[in-house]
C-alpha cells in the first residue's frame, strides 16, 4: 500500500470517528456517510426514508461530493425540495477500488470545505 493510501485511510478513520462524536454513531462505510451528506443536503432533518429516497439520498451525496472536481452541478431543486444534479464532465473509467478512493478523498473534502473541519 502507497503512503498516500495510508494517509487517506488514517484521515477516513479520522472523520469516522467524529461523525461518530458528532451523531453518537460511528457510519460503517462509505455509503453510510454518503447517505448522511444525502440528509443534509436535502435539509429536511432526520426522517424515515423509502428504499427509494435512501438510494436518491446517497445519488445527491455522490453528486455533491463530485461537484467539487467539476463533475455535476446543481441543475434545480423540485418543488418538494430535492435537489437534481447534472453532469457536466464525464467521470474517469475507474475500477470499484479507484471509485471508493475517489469518492472518500471527496467526502473529505466536502467535510473540510462544508464544515471547516480539518482532517489530517
Amino acid at each position: 500500500m502507497f503512503k498516500r493510501d495510508l494517509d487517506l485511510e488514517k484521515r477516513w478513520s479520522k472523520l469516522l470517528e467524529g461523525l461518530k462524536e458528532t451523531i453518537g454513531k460511528k457510519p460503517n462505510d462509505l455509503n453510510g456517510v454518503l447517505f448522511l451528506i444525502g440528509v443534509q443536503e436535502l435539509g429536511q432533518g432526520n426522517k424515515t426514508f423509502t428504499k427509494e429516497q435512501k438510494q436518491d439520498l446517497m445519488h445527491i451525496a455522490i453528486c455533491k461530493v463530485l461537484s467539487y472536481d467539476g463533475f455535476y452541478e446543481l441543475d434545480y431543486v423540485d418543488q418538494d425540495g430535492w435537489p437534481h444534479w447534472k453532469l457536466v464532465k464525464d467521470l474517469p473509467h475507474f475500477d470499484l477500488l479507484e471509485q471508493e478512493k475517489l469518492l472518500k478523498i471527496q467526502v473529505l473534502e466536502y467535510f473540510e470545505k462544508e464544515y471547516e473541519i480539518e482532517i489530517k
